[in-house]
């Protein structure tokens, strides 16, 4: 049984369990026992339980050939549900429904998640884009319209992992990033660009069919807490001074925190 100050064998073991769930939420991507278990510096016997409970409460999976554990559909679920109830994201989303009816374009409301930019609210507008994309989506950083607004206002320290990541991937096939070198100095210009117009922006060539506009809501810091983008088909959306791309960028400006006075 606990004690007054909170410690016990059931609560050190639930201490002990969720270290290896936040273990698996730190890492790249699918892991062994093994790996799971040294990196979180317990036996495998022991890990193994706690992960047999977790993939029974649907919080982790397990890859069949593989056999590799990763996190499950609870976990996502869970984080999701974190990230949408933060205050900022509460305050960026409430006239979501308003901004799509009047661009009659679907509506993203993206985070900067563990795995990149993740869509946690969604609204569709009055002609819905045919599109796989939904709630949890994560979306690629160079090119999308939602990842390069991070791309530009996100502090280095939150995207630099997939930053290179990205970058060398499209450094082995530059299809990938067709509009910019797949270079250090490509994505500077890139960045330069989407901070002095003030929004960012994709064409038909990323998603066939589709085009975005995407533009930052951000804090004192001058740094993206949350992306808005709008999803369509009509190429002329992306022009500036667009109806839509207005709309957009004064949604945004609304929604920002005004910068902090120098002292």
């Amino acid at each position: 049984m606990a004690d007054a100050e909170g410690s016990g064998p059931g609560l050190k073991s639930l201490d002990a369990a969720l270290g290896v769930l936040a273990q698996m939420a730190r890492a790249d991507g699918a892991q062994s026992l093994s790996d799971i278990a040294r990196a979180s510096g317990m036996p495998k016997s022991k890990v193994h339980r706690y992960l047999a409970s977790f993939v029974a409460a649907g919080l982790a999976q397990q890859h069949g050939r593989s056999g590799l554990y990763d996190l499950g559909k609870e976990a996502i679920h869970l984080g999701l549900a974190a990230l949408a109830r933060h205050d900022f994201v509460n305050h960026a989303a409430e006239d979501l429904p308003d901004l799509a009816r009047r661009s009659g374009m679907t509506v993203l409301l993206s985070v900067w998640g563990n795995d990149g930019a993740t869509v946690v609210r969604w609204e569709r507008g009055a002609s819905p884009a045919v599109t796989s994309m939904g709630l949890g989506t994560t979306l690629p950083l160079l090119n999308s319209a939602t990842g390069r607004a991070f791309l530009a206002w996100a502090p280095d320290g939150a995207i630099d992992r997939i930053r290179e990541q990205e970058l060398r991937r499209a450094a082995r096939n530059p299809s990938l990033l067709p509009d910019v070198p797949a270079t250090r100095a490509g994505l500077r210009e890139l960045t330069t660009k989407a901070r002095a117009d003030g929004y960012t922006s994709v064409d038909g060539q990323f998603v066939p069919g589709l085009v975005a506009i995407a533009a930052p809501i951000l804090d004192w810091q001058d740094e993206a807490q949350t992306v808005i983008s709008l999803i369509g088909v009509a190429p002329e959306t992306r022009m500036p001074g667009s109806p839509e791309l207005k709309m957009l960028m004064a949604y945004c400006a609304e929604k920002s925190v005004p910068t902090q006075p120098s002292a």
